[in-house]
């Protein structure tokens, strides 16, 4: 949306008095933005209407003026609600509103655009509708984060191997998985609490760039639109998108996190793993093969992250090679912008639903924690027993080498074999191959000792009832 400071009005454009002729329909068709821009509506009024009452306590109207058009602003509002919409005149939303604005009340209208430049009215338009839209999100965040805490709940007694590198590692409580993929929500809903905060400045009287004309309170704007601070350069405040790049890092690590989710559920699901089980509402079928059971909505949450990191790269490329002030380049932002926003408020309650239909296979995650995974708890209680790690680490890593060869578990191997391998082991050894020793060893902050669980899940309740 560019620059217009000038007062044509042909087409309710807010523009052209210096130009002989239309523009080409070649350039009118690439340059209308209405499409994107038109959800940016009620935000637009809400900022004229604050305008329009900044002009009035300025004196730059009379207080009929100021009045009468606030009433045309709330006459527009209702016809937008009930269904008007753009003609192929209106370049943008706010030529819109203009053309609407002009047929309810007339010529007081033209008076409006007074000292403001569509350049500080569309970066504060935007503002106002990434906040709301972040308020939105943090909303749909805290159902995924719910239906965890709740699956989380169901869990506290359940064990089952944790992994890296994809290889059973030791055992931990289901619990205390579910919620590893908790806390980095909680991350995001930070940043995107941050992002909203880095968008709560009022760019709004800066002009096309060099500052409105007219005796404006721009603390009295600021109050009025609900913004925390007001810009300090007018050059930067209409060039200034990086609020926008905020929001889309928070969303593009947000799709990384319910990718790597998406990945475990997907893994856990599979006959492979057989951990759980997805739920029928949740879960599409094949048009081949009759007994399929697909978790699309947890594959769309695993390719959401290339989506988000599209979109922010994209804005990032654009802003990376601009001049100060405004550039028709920055029309693009929102497109970048709205489809990060839009992709994410379908994807989130299907991950909320997927989560909240789970069934888990508690028997399966069970047989899956093997005696080998107990193999740090068996070096642990050397060092227990005054060995050192390293000797501890040699002594067990022959046993289990010794258990591969035979092809039986570590608690199928004589006694003799542990006291071969080290001396300090005593007849006790065999409670340490037990899982639930193993857990509950692991009392410390943030570890899957049930106790911690405990209090773990306790800080997750109360992470979501702060908000």
């Amino acid at each position: 949306m560019a620059d217009s400071n000038s007062g044509g009005t042909q087409s309710h454009k807010l523009w052209g008095g210096r130009f002989a002729g239309g523009p080409a329909p070649e350039l009118e068709a690439v340059n209308r933005s209405i499409d994107v821009d038109f959800r940016l509506w009620p935000f637009d009024l809400q900022l004229s209407k604050a305008w329009a009452a900044t002009l009035a306590q300025a004196g730059v109207l009379t207080a009929e003026e100021g009045a009468e058009i606030q009433r045309g602003l709330d006459v527009v509002a209702r016809q937008i609600a009930d269904g008007a919409r753009p003609t192929a005149a209106d370049e943008d939303v706010h030529t819109l509103i203009d053309r609407l604005l002009h047929e309810a009340i007339g010529a007081p209208a033209s008076r409006l655009h007074t000292g403001r430049s569509r350049n500080d009215q569309v970066a504060t338009a935007t503002r106002l509708w990434t906040r709301d839209a972040c308020r939105r999100l943090d909303g749909l965040l805290r159902d995924v984060q719910r239906a965890m805490v709740e699956q989380a709940e169901s869990l506290t007694d359940d064990l089952m191997p944790a992994y890296t590198h994809l290889q059973r590692a030791q055992p931990v409580l289901g619990a205390h998985w579910m919620l590893s993929h908790f806390w980095p929500l909680a991350r995001d809903r930070r940043r995107l609490t941050a992002a909203s905060a880095a968008a709560g400045v009022l760019p709004l009287g800066s002009g096309a760039i060099a500052g409105s004309a007219f005796p404006i309170d721009r603390e009295m704007l600021r109050g009025m639109l609900g913004f925390e601070a007001v810009s300090p350069n007018s050059i930067d405040a209409v060039g200034d998108r990086d609020f926008i790049a905020e929001v889309l890092f928070a969303l593009s690590l947000l799709g990384a996190h319910l990718s790597r989710l998406g990945e475990d559920l997907i893994l856990f699901g599979s006959s492979e793993f057989g951990f759980v089980r997805f739920g029928d509402a949740f879960s599409t079928g094949s048009s081949m093969m009759p007994q399929k059971r697909n978790p699309d909505a947890l594959e769309l949450a695993r390719g959401s992250g290339s989506r988000m990191l599209g979109d922010l790269v994209a804005l990032l490329g654009t802003l990376k090679g601009l001049p100060s002030g405004y550039n028709k380049d920055l029309q693009e932002d929102k497109r970048s912008l709205f489809d990060a926003v839009d992709g994410m408020s379908l994807l989130l309650p299907a991950v909320a639903g997927s989560l909240a239909s789970l069934t888990f296979d508690r028997k399966r995650m069970r047989a899956a924690v093997t005696s080998s995974m107990m193999a740090t708890d068996l070096a642990d209680y050397l060092v227990r027993k005054r060995v050192t790690f390293r000797e501890a680490h040699g002594a067990v890593g022959r046993l289990v080498r010794e258990a591969e060869e035979r092809g039986v578990e570590m608690t199928d191997l004589p006694f003799a074999s542990f006291q071969v391998a080290s001396s300090a082991f005593g007849e006790d050894v065999m409670a340490e191959l037990r899982a639930e020793t193993s857990v509950r060893h692991r009392e410390v902050a943030g570890g899957t000792g049930p106790a911690a669980v405990r209090q773990q899940l306790e800080a997750a309740r109360g992470e979501l009832g702060a908000a």
